[in-house]
């Protein structure tokens, strides 16, 4: 039988090697999973209540009350709010009648007369709950006797508050820093010490004053619980085996949680009995260097599926309730954990290790058992960010009901985020919250992370009686709220505001007065809360207050608008397995992105509406100048604290030079994507000018606001970094045009030197063994030889000079980690493979292969230039994100052209060393820089690496790896690059045996094949 020819054979291998192309574009796209859909977001109608004058209270003679301590704090609340009132008008008798029924129970009855009010209710609870309600009536400057002659009952009973600022130092300099994107809050730092006593007992006692006037706020706001960090930091594990298994007897972890026990036991205790119920909140898995030692040589890893593991923690929670009785129960966290929450130097940390339906289900029966034995309860956060099977937790109703199916204890309650992701705008409500036969709490955000950290006005009044109505109404099994009143996001990285401290905290608490009481009663209209606000917290001047309503009306309108595009928020984005959110073009939390990922898909979604988009960032600035036009004509003298009036005043200049910024900004990148889809020579001039208005504009904001730790100014260093690419798009592009000119030119020389008459042109011989031996490595031999010594040095230095030049451009020359992965590793595959055909070919194989090498990367360069050359790299990776087509089709060629090469390579050598040792060659090469390359990444650290690759190419998010991590978000195994070195390294060896030479005989060694017995 005649075997195929060359031609056919190099046909065939051309169309396998576009298959695997075609197999790989098909994979990336999938991995990619671009898509979006429709969303349901509500409409926001803010309106203005009719504000009417302030109804000065009576001065109380209280005449009857229990003798208890939690009505005497009530009483000590009225008698305070009648002191601080403006004025008071005539006197009043206030008798509180308290039965023995169920301690659970708030309802009261208001009876009596405006003279003569009588609380009565069936619980010290309910009595309790009545007096801070008239303390309530008075602070916000509402009658006493409001529901005189009404039995008062509370929709939702169970209203838990985090730990706010307690504890948490007014530490200017930290702020002002703004680099500083930790989640821990730090609370207590100054109490915890590292070593012996472990507790500073002044810092403590200072504590101490904080936290019980924290209290006594949330009890006078009407929560009913708190939620405080912390659980390892208390046990002990004494409970497990023989009390020493997990800490030894002279563990310091052991009097360190004995220590912590004593300072702060007492504080949750005093909670407890004022009212509140108390929770340890906790990410899991947690753990301490000997716990992870003692659980990885019990189960052999971490192996949260294990339902036995857990008996480790449940019995570090029996242990804990046994010593801290004043603790209700565990709040447990399974999504989000790292080094970006833990305290550094503090040996109590997190790790994302439960991340499968069955540990979830493994960890939530085995705590839910010991619950039911403890009598305490488990609130589970449904709560993840993407990671692992249940990373849709949050937003997923099938995967809800995969999780929870059959688990059904009492003891278990489900918190859940009232948005279908995270605490943004733009989002629908979340509907897991509508399935479920479980307990369930909504969680609601006062102190908007994603919105400025609340230190612009941000009335969400609206936005959370639509939320309550909504899903109190589909369903029944909902019984409370969770409002995170200072807590989210990094504490340092944004403006400093502490609840009851620091800064206009004020703003963020109208959020979580709003929260309270729409949970219990959620028919209140939500303008009437903003307008009692107003008038507790600024002024008692109808006309003030009028104005301080009006202007909390339009700050959703400011917020909406000037802090996302319209177009693209409102839709579901999908991308690699995960929901961005409808913030995405400013990357958690105050850095407006430089990246094409992010900026170019926002402009694909939102191109049918470009003028829209582009609209909504003029629509904030409007808003916010009505804002400071009523703000502004108030009167000074009118405000309960001038101070507050120029904070308000101050808060919107810094909102207005924001959102100023942020609009040109806006205007910028969606210009840029417009020009690079469109080529279009009119939007290229638009962007130039927006480019000019947004860099003056960032100028301004940061020459305000720069080192301000109340009102600090953005970080646009991911900004400048696309800014910086983005202006070198048009000459790359120039660049990338005459790289392909050249080369084109070049290709066409080396076929048009098959005529004589060009073929004796300089460089002739040289073009045409690259273009013979580069389309037909068989070939190779005949068309090298008549090579002189300089053309061979040529063979390898011009397609050297284009591969590295077309790299450059690629990167707009600002990319040194891109260039010396991607140059490294050609340049370690092209010395391995041309010094072994030297030792194993000889001189000849060497440009044989060279010309094979080159003729195919000049190929590899030329399409690569083609990409680049209409708007330059941004151009390129703009198609990469946007077009799925374009991605697809380039993809399978440039895959296969670089395939290419190394098939090349092998061919071409294969002619002077025969088949299997050439391949040997190739996969020496091959696998020694991919060891190499993957080896350098590994011991710089795989996101050390990343992070400096992605900062230089400007391809993802800045603040990706700076706040979530690189490979934490996109789930790359943190041994991944060990993993590709021990593979590169596998490989090289596998290609040393084959093209090593074998050994001699033995009896050859030992001379002329003489026998050796």
């Amino acid at each position: 039988m005649k075997r195929p020819g060359r031609p056919l054979l190099a046909a065939v291998a051309a169309l396998i090697l576009l298959a695997l192309g075609a197999g790989i574009a098909f994979v990336l796209t999938d991995a990619l999973g671009i898509r979006t859909e429709d969303a349901d977001i509500p409409t926001e109608a803010s309106s203005v209540a009719q504000v009417e004058a302030a109804v000065p209270p009576p001065v109380f003679e209280v005449v009857a009350s229990p003798p208890s301590a939690r009505v005497d704090a009530a009483l000590d609340e009225l008698q305070g709010a009648v002191a601080d009132a403006a004025t008071t008008s005539g006197t009043a008798t206030l008798a509180v009648e308290a039965g023995d029924g169920d301690p659970a129970d708030e309802t009261y009855s208001l009876e009596g007369d405006p003279g003569a009010l009588r609380v009565v209710a069936a619980s010290e609870t309910g009595a309790v709950r009545g007096v801070y309600d008239l303390a309530q009536a008075v602070r916000d400057g509402r009658s006493t006797a409001e529901h005189l002659g009404e039995q008062v009952e509370s929709r939702l009973g169970f209203r838990m508050a985090d730990l706010g600022a307690v504890g948490v130092a007014v530490d200017e300099e930290a702020w002002a820093a703004g680099d500083d994107y930790s989640h821990n809050s730090k609370a207590f730092e100054d109490v915890i010490l590292p070593d012996a006593p472990y507790i500073d007992e002044a810092a403590l006692a200072v504590a101490r004053e904080d936290f019980d006037a924290y209290v006594d706020h949330l009890l006078a706001e009407g929560y009913t619980a708190i939620a405080v960090p912390g659980l390892l930091e208390y046990i002990t594990f004494s409970d497990v085996g023989d009390g020493t298994e997990v800490y030894g007897p002279d563990d310091e972890h052991v009097a360190r949680a004995l220590a912590m026990r004593e300072a702060f036991g007492p504080m949750w205790q005093s909670a407890r009995d004022a009212g509140l119920q108390v929770f340890l909140r906790t990410d899991m898995l947690v753990v301490t260097t000997p716990l992870e030692e003692y659980l990885t040589e019990r189960f052999g890893g971490l192996d949260t599926e294990n339902p036995e593991f857990w008996e480790v923690y449940a019995a570090g929670l029996d242990e804990l309730y046994r010593e801290m009785p004043a603790i209700d129960g565990v709040l447990i966290r399974i999504g989000e954990a790292g080094q970006v929450y833990d305290l550094p130097d503090w040996d109590y940390r997190s790790a994302l290790a439960v991340t499968t339906v069955d540990a979830v289900r493994a960890m939530l029966s085995t705590l839910l058992d010991q619950a039911e034995r403890a009598d305490r309860e488990v609130i589970f956060r449904t709560w993840t960010v993407g990671v692992g099977a249940v990373g849709d937790l949050h937003t997923n109703a099938d995967s809800y009901r995969t999780v929870f199916e059959g688990i059904d204890s009492d003891r278990l309650i489900v918190s859940t985020k009232y948005t279908l992701g995270d605490f943004y705008s733009h989002l629908p409500f979340n509907d897991t919250l509508e399935v479920g036969d479980q307990r369930r709490i909504i969680e609601f955000q006062s102190r908007r992370e994603f919105e400025n950290f609340g230190a612009w006005p941000n009335d969400l009044g609206d936005l959370y009686a639509q939320a309550l109505d909504r899903l109190l109404a589909a369903n029944p099994n909902i019984e409370g709220i969770w409002t995170w009143t200072q807590d989210g996001g990094p504490w340092r990285a944004g403006p400093l505001s502490l609840e009851l401290k620091a800064g206009l905290w004020q703003l963020a608490e109208l959020n979580t007065e709003l929260a309270v009481r729409l949970a219990r009663d959620p028919s209140l209209d939500p303008a009437s809360v903003t307008v009692d606000w107003a008038r507790r917290w600024f002024s008692d001047d109808p006309a003030t207050v009028q104005a301080i309503a009006e202007a909390m009306s339009q700050s959703r309108e400011a917020i909406t608008d000037g802090l996302y595009i319209g177009p693209f928020a409102e839709h579901r984005v999908y991308a690699i397995g995960l929901e961005p959110p409808p913030m995405m073009w400013i990357f958690e939390w105050d850095i407006p992105t430089g990246d094409s990922a992010a900026l170019d898909v926002i402009y694909a979604i939102a191109r049918d509406d470009l003028d829209e988009a582009i609209a909504g960032g003029h629509r904030a600035l409007d808003a916010v100048d009505a804002m400071q036009a009523v703000i502004a004509d108030t009167d000074p003298d009118s405000w309960k604290d001038a101070a507050l009036r120029d904070a308000f005043g101050e808060s919107l200049a810094y909102e207005h030079s924001t959102l100023a910024m942020l609009a040109g900004y806006r205007e910028m990148v969606l210009r840029k994507a417009q020009w690079h889809d469109t080529r279009d020579p009119q939007v290229y001039g638009q962007w130039q000018a927006a480019r000019d208005a947004f860099v003056e504009s960032s100028a301004a904001h940061e020459r305000d606001y720069a080192g301000d730790p109340y009102h600090p100014a953005y970080n646009l260093e991911a900004a400048r970094l696309g800014l910086e690419r983005g202006e070198r798009d048009q000459a790359m592009g120039w660049a990338a045009g005459a790289t392909l000119v050249l080369t084109l030119l070049w290709i066409a020389y080396g076929i048009a030197a098959r005529s004589r008459r060009i073929g004796a042109w300089p460089g002739a011989r040289l073009a045409r063994a690259m273009w013979v031996a580069g389309t037909r490595p068989w070939r190779a031999a005949e068309a090298t030889a008549s090579l002189g010594r300089v053309e061979r040095v040529l063979l390898v230095a011009v397609p050297a000079i284009a591969l590295v030049l077309s790299r450059c451009i690629l990167t707009w020359f600002a990319a040194p980690a891109h260039l010396v992965a991607t140059l490294g590793a050609w340049l370690v595959f092209g010395a391995v493979v041309l010094l072994l055909a030297r030792w194993i070919g000889g001189r000849e194989a060497v440009a044989q292969v060279a010309a094979s090498v080159g003729g195919a990367v000049m190929l590899r360069v030329a399409l690569l230039s083609f990409a680049l050359a209409p708007t330059g790299p941004g151009g390129y990776w703009f198609g990469f994100w946007t077009d799925p087509v374009a991605r697809s089709a380039y993809s399978t060629v440039a895959f296969a052209l670089f395939a290419w090469v190394i098939v090349a390579a092998a061919w071409a050598l294969a002619q002077a060393v025969g088949a299997r040792r050439a391949t040997g060659v190739v996969l020496s090469a091959c696998g020694l820089a991919l060891a190499l390359v993957a080896g350098l990444v590994a011991v710089i650290g795989l996101e050390q690496a990343l992070t400096a690759w992605n900062d230089q190419m400007a391809l993802l998010p800045w603040g990706l790896s700076r706040i979530l991590g690189i490979t934490v978000y996109l789930d790359i195994p943190a041994d991944a690059a060990w993993s590709a070195t021990l593979v590169g390294a596998i490989v090289a060896v596998v290609g040393v045996a084959l093209w090593a030479p074998p050994r001699r005989r033995r009896e050859d060694r030992f001379g002329g094949g003489a026998s050796v017995a």
